[in-house]
């Protein structure tokens, strides 16, 4: 691994001082946000811009760590340590990929490596942390399969606790020969981990002992979502047993009620997240449920657009929106800031990022700015700078 990038925040603040309020600018308008990409010609790792709360402006973003495909990124409950996939299948001469472990610079924002250690399995996409921080979850799209790593109290990852080989197939016989899990997730409960597995059209549902890095099945052990539609990933609503699961191939979206004590998922709606009447290709990427828990929004690659939902209050079922474009190709990733006032979508295939201003009370996506030049951008995380607020 090369050397990472050293730019000084000084250098970053004064490039985006025109995002300053011209009166009572505070630490607590302003957040950093960390940016994973494809490497390239184009892009060397992870970047970090800065955002203004108040206005919605973004910074021209700048390399924080030079790194190899960190395709996403998580943030450890501390706000002190950023985690990466290396989306690869020759980690250290081994048929795996990579998983990093950096410290934040709290003056710079640069990200310091800390330790790496292999993903168990090829093509690593996606990773997360339970919620206090004591181990990284991990899932193996390429081999389909899914680890768990302890974070030390440096903030550096240990040995792998524990690696599991999904099996199986499904009926799509170009993806769906064998299993690609591709996202893992705790549960609100922090007591279960779930699983994303395409190749497989099933969310797979583990127990989880995060101080010992340790996942094993549930009884039951899984969720079926409809032949062919190969899920990506869920999300939970912020304060209601419900889960969200957007199915890349099947151009939809499967709402589970969520039980928390036994880990069950049980199926109650499917809709799809595209307009009526298209009929161009597309395919499903990302999903988040707003803040507020009235929203959801799941991303279309092709369609290239943000479909908005509307969430009924009592049993979590949706009703179709709106749909907003994203100024760009395949927005495989987006994300919504901890207040839920902004949007940042990242446009993987025109190299761009668009931020978005949400109306809390429709759901509606309004663009703020003109689009920012990224190479191949496909993860935004939102970071409170030291000393300012949370949200």
């Amino acid at each position: 691994m090369k050397r990472f990038h050293r730019a000084s925040l000084s250098v970053i603040f004064s490039s985006a001082l025109w995002l300053l309020p011209c009166v009572g600018a505070h630490a607590d308008e302003f957040m950093r946000v960390y940016f994973g990409t494809y490497t390239g010609p184009k892009s060397q790792g992870i970047y970090q811009a800065v955002f203004n709360l108040s206005n919605g402006q973004l910074s021209t973003p700048q390399l924080a760590a030079e790194t190899r495909n960190p395709s996403f990124l998580a943030l450890h409950p501390s706000h002190k340590f950023l985690y990466a996939v290396g989306e690869m299948s020759d980690f250290q001469g081994t048929k795996t990929g990579a998983v990093s472990a950096f410290s934040i610079e709290a003056e710079t924002g640069n990200l310091r490596l800390l330790n790496q250690q292999p993903s168990g399995g090829a093509g690593p996409c996606h990773l997360s942390l339970d919620e206090r921080g004591n181990c990284v979850l991990v899932a193996n799209y390429g081999s389909g399969s899914v680890q768990a790593v302890p974070v030390l109290k440096t903030g550096a990852l240990g040995e792998p606790g524990v690696n599991i080989q999904h099996t199986g197939s499904s009926v799509n016989p170009k993806r769906q020969t064998g299993p690609h899990a591709h996202q893992i997730v705790p549960d609100p409960g922090n007591r279960f981990a779930l699983v994303c597995d395409l190749g497989l059209d099933k969310v797979l549902v583990y127990q989880m002992n995060p101080l010992r890095a340790m996942l094993s099945p549930n009884d039951p052990p899984s969720a079926s979502v409809s032949s062919g539609v190969g899920p990506r990933h869920l999300a939970f609503h912020p304060r209601k047993p419900f889960a969200y699961v957007i199915n890349e191939m099947g151009n939809s979206i499967t709402v589970f009620d969520w039980e928390a004590r036994s880990g069950t998922l049980r199926e109650k709606q499917m809709l799809s997240t595209l307009p009526q009447g298209f009929a161009g290709e597309s395919y499903c990427a990302e999903i988040a449920v707003h803040p507020g828990g009235k929203f959801v929004y799941g991303s279309n690659r092709g369609h290239d657009s943000i479909a908005i939902f509307r969430v009924n209050a009592k049993n979590g079922t949706l009703d179709a929106a709106g749909y907003q474009a994203t100024g760009g190709k395949a927005p495989r990733h987006f994300a919504i800031d901890p207040s839920g006032r902004w949007m940042i979508a990242e446009n993987q295939s025109s190299d761009n990022l668009l931020v978005f201003r949400v109306n809390k009370k429709t759901g509606a996506l309004q663009q703020v700015g003109a689009p920012l030049t990224l190479g191949s951008p496909v993860c935004a995380v939102f970071v409170p700078l030291p000393g300012g607020s949370r949200n």
